[in-house]
């Protein structure tokens, strides 16, 4: 029992510097930009050794993609847990969203953080990163079909139908972050992932020409 708990807190001490080396990534990307952020300074920033950094990450986009990694990990789980009868879009959506409403929560303010429009230009840039997102492996991907397919009663073998929702939940996430960084005034990311997701639920009704409401 003893042996257990020890091995517990060990794991719990790597995931705690694992989040602290990634979170001091992603804060001197905001101060300097993604280029300048270095393997040195992250650990510096972090009070760990270089080497300890190198034990944990292979390189700084590894470490600035880690907290979106973690999240979509926890969707899984949020997924499998997610009510048996529930609509399928009603339990991806609530899935992704679970692990960062959570981390959000988490966070100490007085509810007046926006980002601000610098750091927002720099949230663009990580995401459009092609080595940032290339951190994330298609094994995730590969799990986060699995599950689908679990929920959906479909082979993901043999049916594309499991590999197209987890492709749309992407591609609504890449469009709900893309407007969030260019949203002016700002806009919760929350929000605009929901409305991505209850449109793609709906069908994607073509929506009305603005003033059409007034013909």
């Amino acid at each position: 029992m003893a042996e257990r708990t020890t091995d517990g807190l060990r794991e719990r001490k790597k995931a705690d510097t694992r989040r602290a080396l990634s979170d001091a990534a992603l804060t001197l990307a905001f101060e300097n930009g993604v280029d300048q952020v270095t393997r040195e300074a992250i650990a510096n920033l972090a009070g760990v050794s270089l080497r300890t950094f190198n034990n944990y990450f292979t390189g700084k986009y590894e470490a600035l993609a880690y907290r979106q990694v973690e999240r979509l990990r926890r969707g899984i789980d949020e997924l499998r847990a997610r009510p048996a009868g529930e609509p399928l879009w009603t339990s991806v959506t609530e899935a992704m969203l679970a692990p960062l409403e959570s981390d959000l929560a988490d966070i100490p303010g007085d509810g007046d953080d926006a980002p601000s429009r610098a750091e927002l230009a720099e949230i663009r840039k990580m995401l459009m990163n092609p080595e940032i997102r290339s951190a994330i492996s298609k094994d995730l991907f590969d799990e986060w079909v699995q599950v689908i397919a679990e929920r959906s009663g479909t082979d993901p073998a043999r049916d594309m139908y499991p590999r197209l929702v987890a492709a749309v939940m992407g591609a609504v996430g890449d469009a709900a972050m893309e407007a969030y960084a260019t949203a002016d005034p700002p806009v919760a990311i929350t929000t605009l992932y929901r409305q991505g997701m209850a449109a793609v639920a709906a069908g994607l009704p073509e929506p009305r020409p603005v003033g059409a409401e007034h013909a």
